[in-house]
């Protein structure tokens, strides 16, 4: 750590000696930790001049804060041990300020690091007169975890500049990190410039975005050109009413449409607010996905025991050696998948028991099915699935509908009768039909009556919510809805319009359905007739190590004796976020072994060798006959069906 400190020191005195011809030492660099200065944490360090300096810092009246913090939102695994440093006080600001008032669902997200150095520079002016500028990590421009902390940012500074230097690759894979990244990573970068003058009484925010396909150089040659913000064209932004920044693209009846869910109407009790859903949870999040799945029942079971076995022997040295506080580098790292939770289970000695019927189907990703130990302490957040699928009974009644959230990936949406994985690159959201008590009993229909009002009025009393529930799964298939509304998608929970048809409500009823049942019975839809390549100098067999497809998508090579060839170009139109249904196949059904913890993963099925080659022609089969749904949805049911004729033609 020390050399950034003597680094940008000589700088500093190199600059000042280039414009004066002269050398003087800088004394206004201090080696510290800045977060730490505000927590009352730094302690005397270094030198004694140091010390000086920093107490210097902390008694001056700064009016300029510029910086480049680090980003990240803490550790990527708990197993790593090298967590970030606790700021109760930032924390504590950030929950009364960013975080508090926030309509998203997971709220991790405002503590990231960058979002302290927001929070602490912001508070350092101490209301006065004053400029911030930090670059950073600029997921905060559009993401929901982050509406009120731009809430604040707008009633702390009275002009923001952003400039957006992108380099997402998360959101646009055809980038590259170390091509396109002014910092070769694999987030969007920007840099913020926050002021605050008293004598201004307008609140203005002004925002300029390079183009997304510039290569790093052009970038910093963009910036070195313009020297200053009076040399770039800003646009002026209008934020709305929900705190959105960028509003390109997005369409206010979007909100006048039907919610499908909010927090506040699922924590009303008693009372039924405005939305189609009252209960919706998270998919389960284990933190140790590759312990606690399986294809194999025998092999997850032995796998759970043994794990069991290790942590039971862990509470039990951490008793004996007299309960030390500092779990963190107590515990042993190389058996176990540590988590935060865990670690707190631990500490209140929460053994396991081994639980055979613990063991339930899951759907681990769109079309793949994995056997999951599910149960409390070996699954960090399961949210509320466990009202939805208290019990295996409950699977051959109730469906959920899992919504991808988050704005990585274009959103979508899959039914499923079995409990589902929480979804990566954002998470995802699932919407019940029935909800339970925890022993399976007190079966409810989720569908609010106040939805089934609305519809009652709009159409006919005889409409049930069973065909709500169909309709608002063909509206989230409905292409011109997706395409329409993809910039409000990204940023809030669907809106479902009434249709102005009554034929065109029935239709999209009809189409939803069949959609479901396709979408759910995927695993019993007739195989497509694809053409089975066999290459007669090697031994025929149809187990998997790791399947591709070809260049030019026609075929699927099964391995070195099998290749799947005649593949319909059109399934490839089904898409799940980043992926059609059948990549998502290629990508799952394949021997895998974990490099931390050495955990393989083999989707061959001993009873049923043929059982992958079969399911990529069944899911051909379900890709296709999805398109075709689809776009017969699309031909019968268009945006004038919910907007009316004279407002689409307007737009």
């Amino acid at each position: 750590m020390l050399l950034p400190y003597y680094i940008a020191s000589l700088n500093i005195e190199h600059e000042y000696f280039a414009k004066t011809n002269e050398y003087e030492a800088f004394e206004g660099i201090c080696f510290a930790d800045t977060l730490g200065l505000a927590e009352g944490q730094q302690l005397s360090l270094f030198v004694e001049e140091n010390t000086e300096r920093v107490q210097r810092e902390k008694d001056a009246q700064i009016m300029v804060v510029i910086g480049n913090p680090p980003y990240n939102v803490g550790q990527e695994r708990e197993n790593d041990n090298n967590k970030n440093r606790k700021y109760p006080l930032i924390d504590h600001r950030i929950h009364e300020t960013y975080a508090k008032a926030s309509k998203a669902t997971l709220n991790t997200k405002p503590y990231d690091a960058y979002v302290k150095f927001f929070r602490w520079a912001t508070d350092r002016l101490q209301g006065r007169d004053g400029v911030v500028c930090l670059v950073t990590n600029n997921s905060f421009l559009d993401q929901t975890a982050f509406d009120s902390m731009r809430k604040c940012l707008l009633q702390d500074f009275t002009q923001i500049y952003h400039l957006d230097l992108h380099g997402n690759v998360r959101k646009n894979p055809k980038l590259s990190g170390t091509i396109h990244n002014v910092f070769g990573i694999q987030v969007g970068v920007g840099i913020t410039i926050a002021v605050h003058a008293s004598n201004h009484s307008n609140r203005t925010l002004y925002y300029y975005r390079v183009p997304e396909d510039w290569r790093k150089t052009e970038k910093l040659n963009f910036i070195r050109e313009k020297e200053n913000i009076s040399g770039i064209a800003w646009r002026e932004m209008k934020p709305d009413e929900r705190h959105t920044w960028i509003t390109d693209g997005m369409y206010s009846e979007f909100t006048t449409f039907l919610p499908m869910g909010s927090k506040e109407a699922k924590s009303a009790k008693n009372v039924e607010l405005g939305t189609l859903f009252k209960s919706y949870s998270l998919g389960v999040s284990t933190n140790r996905d590759n312990v606690v799945y399986d294809f194999n029942i025998q092999i997850l079971a032995a796998r759970i025991q043994q794990f069991i076995e290790d942590y039971g022997a862990e509470i039990f040295r951490w008793v004996r050696a007299g309960k030390p506080k500092d779990v963190d580098d107590f515990v042993s790292y190389e058996k176990i998948k540590w988590s935060r939770n865990l670690k707190r289970d631990l500490q209140h000695e929460r053994y396991i028991q081994f639980d055979k019927n613990a063991i339930r189907e899951s759907l681990y990703r769109p079309y793949t099915r994995k056997l999951l130990y599910y149960a409390d302490v070996l699954n960090d957040e399961r949210g509320t699935i466990s009202s939805f699928f208290p019990s295996s009974l409950t699977e051959t009644e109730n469906v959920i509908i899992i919504l991808k959230i988050g704005s990585e990936w274009p959103r979508f949406a899959l039914a499923a009768n079995v409990i589902p994985c929480l979804l990566p690159q954002g998470g995802s959201q699932c919407f019940p039909f029935y909800t339970y008590s925890a022993d399976g009993s007190n079966r409810r229909e989720n569908i609010t009556d106040w939805a089934l009002q609305q519809f009652h009025e709009k159409y006919s009393p005889e409409v049930t919510k069973w065909n709500i529930f169909h309709y608002v799964y063909g509206m989230l298939h409905h292409p011109q809805y997706r395409e329409r509304y993809k910039e409000n998608l990204k940023r809030d929970l669907p809106h479902i319009p009434l249709l102005l048809r009554r034929e065109a409500f029935e239709t999209c009823v009809r189409v939803g359905k069949q959609l479901m049942d396709i979408h759910l019975n995927y695993e019993q839809a007739k195989e497509y007739r694809l053409k089975w390549v066999e290459d007669e100098d090697v031994p025929f067999n149809t187990c998997v190590e790791k399947m591709r497809l070809t260049p030019d998508r026609t075929a699927v090579v099964v391995n070195e004796s099998l290749t799947l060839s005649d593949i319909p170009q059109e399934c490839f139109q089904y898409r799940l976020g980043n992926r059609s249904a059948l990549e998502w196949v290629i990508d799952q059904y394949q021997v895998s072994k974990d490099k931390r913890s050495g955990i393989e993963s083999d989707p061959n099925r001993i009873d049923d060798p043929e059982y992958i080659v079969h399911l990529v022609e069944k899911v051909v089969t379900v890709s296709v006959e999805t398109v075709k749904l689809v776009n017969a949805l699309a031909q019968a049911v268009t945006v004038e069906d919910w907007l009316g004729e004279m407002v689409a033609a307007k737009e």
